[in-house]
């Protein structure tokens, strides 16, 4: 059933994602300060990047909104406030948010869009859900690192990089500084995190 987009639930929608997704953006900036003071410079750059992503996010859901310009949108709608000084709980809050958009709050907002006959913003929330997804996992299985020591530490064995200069450690547990650079060990990250690893990370 077709509606015109000023009177429709989706432009309402659309706004709640926007204000959701620049909520985000500004928790996990500040999730990115708490893990700097505590010394996961590494984490804090894994915060940060999702930020940035989540303002991508929210660029994409307001420009949908155009054709609003210069109108004032009512909205209603609940927002977390996650504040600890623990890591291991910031990215569960983080993991729960995340995971209560990719499968609750945009499913539904894209099945609004399809009935209404916005498939454009049906696809936006759609390929969104996913990328939420993604950054569910990724928090969860920070925290669950963090929880089980093994952030740092594997027995077995393990490889970790240095964001700052790029060395690949392999061993059983960090060292307290990178042997290149003498940066701290917060500066390293599980390798399986690491981005842009190399060529022998693809298949």
């Amino acid at each position: 059933m077709a509606v015109e987009f000023a009177q429709s639930q989706t432009k309402e929608n659309l706004m709640r994602a926007f204000a959701g997704e620049s909520q985000a953006r500004n928790r996990y900036t500040i999730a990115a300060e708490e893990a700097c003071r505590k010394g996961f410079y590494a984490l804090r750059e894994v915060f940060l990047f999702t930020a940035d992503q989540e303002r991508a996010h929210a660029a994409r859901f307001y420009e949908l909104l155009k054709s609003e310009a210069g109108c004032t949108i009512q909205i209603d709608g609940g927002y977390p406030v996650d504040q600890s000084e623990s890591l291991v709980e910031l990215l569960k809050m983080a993991a729960h948010n995340e995971e209560e958009e990719h499968k609750d709050v945009y499913p539904a907002f894209e099945k609004i869009a399809e009935e209404e006959g916005f498939s454009e913003a049906a696809y936006a929330f759609s390929q969104i859900a996913k990328i939420e997804r993604i950054h569910g996992e990724r928090f969860a299985k920070l925290a669950q690192m963090l929880q089980q020591e093994t952030y740092y530490e594997q027995e077995a064995g393990g490889e970790w990089m240095c964001l700052n200069c790029g060395y690949i450690f392999k061993g059983a547990k960090v060292p307290p500084v990178c042997p290149v650079c003498r940066h701290e060990r917060g500066y390293f990250i599980p390798a399986c995190m690491a981005p842009y690893l190399g060529f022998s990370n693809c298949n």
